[in-house]
């Protein structure tokens, strides 16, 4: 399974996420929306990268493109 939202050079604002947000870590439940800040500074984070979406929600980020016609 490749993972997700570990790595800081694939995510940049504006790009469409998908993000567990610290009240969600227990239950998995992942939180969609628009990268507007990264906040981990690091290039790895095993967890996922820190960002901050468009409405004001801090999360780790664990889905790209969350677009279905993508897939």
């Amino acid at each position: 399974m490749k993972s997700e939202g570990q790595y800081r050079k694939d995510i940049y604002p504006g790009l469409e996420v998908g993000i567990i947000l610290k009240k969600d870590q227990r239950s998995g439940k992942i939180t969609y929306g628009i990268v507007q800040d990264l906040l981990t500074s690091a290039a790895f984070h095993s967890r996922g990268i820190k960002v901050r979406l468009e409405d004001g929600q801090v999360g780790r980020v664990q889905m790209l493109d969350t677009d279905p016609d993508l897939d």
